[in-house]
């Protein structure tokens, strides 16, 4: 059985997860946005509680608040990032992203380095599953969903939410491109696919073609 933990981290309120594989206690941790100790330790204590062997991190875009915690992970569990190659230049940038909010960093925190490169078509394995990554851009250049067949949910990155986008005016942004991802790679799924978004509540598919005012 394929399970979905998800956890609400950083003064952004950024939904990070943990996508298993309860058979294998495979996972991999998706846009893990710790800040602060406490949420480091609520992270640990459920790959620990759970018997969990992470074996990788697939970030969905790196704006700093998806991935505040993803040097600790890496560094901690010692496996990879892997993230789409045209947001490695935010990657740089996390110290500059985050001093404009006033966050100061550590040096170690300060870029995020990409170590696989993912692409459309792409798969991510999870023990026994697979999760199929999308190229979405427009919310930043290198934006990815993945969708799970299996699960029958998508984890959506700042692309798509409930009866809204993802804001376009960031380096690299483009609303006519947004629109054309979620049209073309989203809106194609089966409408019960649920949507988990990198903030706030989920959707399904179905929900955001009838009332989503940014589709019609």
């Amino acid at each position: 059985m394929i399970k979905v933990k998800q956890f609400c981290f950083n003064p952004f309120a950024v939904s990070a997860f943990i996508i298993s594989d309860s058979e294998t206690a495979q996972a991999i941790a998706i846009d893990p946005g710790m800040l602060s100790s406490g949420e480091r330790e609520e992270f640990d204590k459920y790959v620990s509680d759970n018997n969990l062997r992470l074996t990788q991190i697939v970030n969905t875009h790196l704006h700093l608040d998806h991935c505040f915690g993803d040097n600790y992970v890496h560094d901690k569990y010692g496996i990879p990032v892997a993230a789409h190659p045209d947001d490695a230049f935010l990657g740089k940038t996390i110290s500059e992203q985050a001093a404009r909010f006033g966050i100061r960093l550590t040096d170690g925190d300060g870029k995020v380095a990409i170590d696989i490169n993912l692409k459309d078509g792409d798969t991510v394995d999870v023990g026994n599953y697979k999760l199929h990554v999308l190229h979405v851009p427009g919310h930043s250049p290198g934006s990815i969903a993945l969708y799970s067949p299996d699960g029958a949910f998508l984890i959506a990155g700042d692309v798509l939410f409930r009866h809204s986008i993802g804001r376009t005016d960031l380096p690299g942004g483009n609303l006519n491109t947004l629109l054309d991802s979620i049209d073309k790679k989203i809106m194609v799924l089966p409408d019960d696919t649920k949507i988990l978004p990198g903030h706030d509540s989920f959707t399904t598919v179905g929900d955001e073609k009838r009332y989503n005012p940014y589709l019609k």
